[in-house]
């Protein structure tokens, strides 16, 4: 059977998601297009012989309708005969780009393929693709659901307070966070993975003087008296301090099969060994990295121990540390950059963003395997272990 390796990786500075952020003027086909053109320039490889483009969006709506992704390879040059298509997996949109690449050159549908994504919240803010007094949702779910499903940041308070986390463990782990990130920046260590645009060469949102007090001042994000009502338990510890900004970013990765990069002279990065997708409770919602881990460790025969780095999407603070909770991961090896608390998470390019961080860290680690996994909206993750070749 064919494998599938990633060779290229890159990603855009991340900018804060507001009318003032640092990629707030520039157009969401623009932010990916600049990775897309980045992508073929560094690996040297022939745009002819893409044999797809696949690109995460989650609000398509607006700047960001009529497939971005389309309009987004044709204004990076690529040929008009290479094809493209937009996918919506939540936040997990541009990982599942990843896992349709990978498959489609596993069962020799393609030779190369893309998989990106992006989102300028600053110009597309989210929800913006559900219009005022509409419900997205219908009567099936209503029914199925009587008390109602909650926001995300409800969802992150639950979980909170089920894996009894306190307010201190999560504002420790935000500063764990953008440590890490500041660290890594100093050290060079994101050089080979950002293309600078225009003047922008660094994540807008990392903080590294930021500590435990400052957080500590910091007011509940989500509290609201009907919630509190309905869900005593919840203690209202989730702040915009431990939790994932609003951001306007691009990211992509070049998948191809090994034989491919071998006929072509590139030096993969890393094979893209295992995939899992899951649901789980969508009152909870952001869950399901938990059972997404176990599925995908299990098809790949291996074992937690084995895997030397993760990338666990940092939605929230509760998110990742209920997931080590559960898998009894080593912190240590999480997210050993930085995570979305400090870097960003600009909603559909975050999946590829996390797959460009682990690759460049696996190789400057040394580390063998590496799981990737992502909670998003509705009780979906997607999960993925790479192995360094």
């Amino acid at each position: 059977m064919r494998d599938a390796v990633v060779v290229e990786a890159v990603r855009t500075p991340i900018g804060k998601g507001k009318p003032h952020g640092a990629l707030a003027h520039v157009h969401p086909v623009e932010l990916l297009a600049h990775t897309l053109r980045t992508l073929v320039e560094r690996s040297g490889v022939d745009p002819e012989l893409i044999d797809d483009v696949i690109g995460g969006t989650v609000d398509q709506v607006g700047e960001q309708a009529m497939n971005t992704t389309r309009y987004a390879a044709l204004s990076a040059g690529l040929p008009e005969s290479v094809p493209a298509t937009t996918v919506d997996r939540q936040c997990g949109s541009s990982q599942q780009a990843v896992h349709f690449a990978a498959q489609g050159v596993i069962s020799g549908a393609y030779d190369i393929a893309v998989a990106c994504g992006v989102e300028s919240m600053s110009r597309v803010p989210m929800w913006s693709n559900v219009p005022q007094g509409k419900d997205p949702f219908g009567p099936g779910i209503a029914a199925r659901y009587p008390e109602g499903l909650v926001p995300q940041g409800i969802s992150a308070e639950l979980i909170a307070a089920k894996w009894s986390i306190t307010r201190e463990q999560m504002d420790a782990f935000a500063v764990s966070s953008h440590r890490r990130a500041a660290a890594a920046w100093d050290a060079g260590l994101f050089d080979a993975e950002v293309a600078p645009l225009e003047v922008v060469t660094r994540d807008e949102c990392v903080r590294p003087d930021t500590n435990a007090e400052v957080l500590a001042g910091l007011r509940p994000a989500y509290h609201d008296p009907g919630f509190a009502e309905r869900f005593p338990q919840i203690e209202w510890n989730v702040t915009a301090g431990n939790a994932s900004p609003v951001n306007d970013g691009a990211s992509a990765v070049l998948v191809m099969a090994g034989e491919t990069a071998a006929r072509l002279g590139l030096r993969p990065l890393a094979r893209l060994h295992s995939f899992a997708v899951t649901g789980s409770d969508p009152l909870l919602m952001l869950t399901g990295v938990v059972p997404a881990t176990e599925k995908v460790l299990r098809r790949a025969g291996l074992a937690l121990d084995d895997i030397d780095l993760f990338e666990v999407n940092e939605a929230f603070s509760s998110v990742v540390l209920a997931w080590q909770q559960e898998t009894g991961a080593d912190l240590d090896k999480v997210n050993v950059h930085g995570g979305a608390i400090a870097l960003g998470h600009p909603l559909g390019a975050s999946g590829t963003r996390l797959t460009t961080t682990l690759v460049h860290a696996m190789r400057e680690r040394g580390a063998r395997y590496a799981l990737q996994t992502m909670c998003e909206a509705g009780g979906l993750a997607n999960a993925m272990i790479l192995e360094r070749v």
